[in-house]
């Protein structure tokens, strides 16, 4: 019999830590831990299940003409924040505090950081006005996104000797349009 109770309350421990979220610091850590290792940078997203622009934004960046751009230059990392009701067992716990320490707790979602390997932040979703841009879907926004991805990576985007245009030119040349402003490099 007692044997029976210590393998029941195992099996219940157990299907519970399947069920747990990770730690938001967890996520970031690993998310981290791997751009360093594969010499990239890590894009931090803060999200919600119930937010429409944070599904656009997932979807235009998994687009066959914007997937591999961000494949290529980030580690993309999720931090689930702001659920309600059933679906708060799906917030990565620590995440509100995580997206407070980068002042993004009254942003809105989604939320997104650029942070290089050491963890410093390279840009955040705010426009010059304290904005948060979310998900990018004016030319404006567009601009600005592309502008910020532009200074993250302002050596790989010169112009070559023979005026082409870079390859990350041409890739976010095609971010833009699939966001919807086509001139926006």
């Amino acid at each position: 019999m007692k044997f029976s109770k210590i393998l029941l309350i195992a099996g219940l421990l157990l299907f519970q830590l399947n069920f747990a979220q990770e730690k938001a610091d967890v996520v970031l850590n690993k998310a981290l831990t791997e751009a360093k290792a594969k010499n990239k940078n890590v894009l931090l997203i803060f999200h919600a299940s119930w937010c429409k622009w944070c599904h656009v934004m997932e979807k235009n960046m998994n687009l066959p003409e914007t997937k591999p751009i961000f494949e290529k230059k980030f580690v993309t990392a999720y931090v689930d924040v702001q659920e309600m009701g059933d679906k708060k067992k799906l917030e990565n716990p620590g995440g509100e505090e995580l997206m407070d320490k980068y002042k993004g707790k009254d942003a809105g979602l989604p939320f997104w950081l650029v942070i290089n390997p050491k963890g410093e932040v390279l840009a955040d979703s705010f426009n010059d006005k304290n904005e948060n841009l979310g998900c990018p879907s004016t030319g404006e926004e567009v601009d600005m996104f592309a502008a910020k991805l532009k200074k993250i990576f302002r050596d790989e985007y010169q112009r070559t000797s023979n005026g082409k245009r870079s390859f990350y030119e041409e890739k976010l040349t095609r971010i833009g349009e699939t966001f919807g402003f086509a001139d926006s490099f």
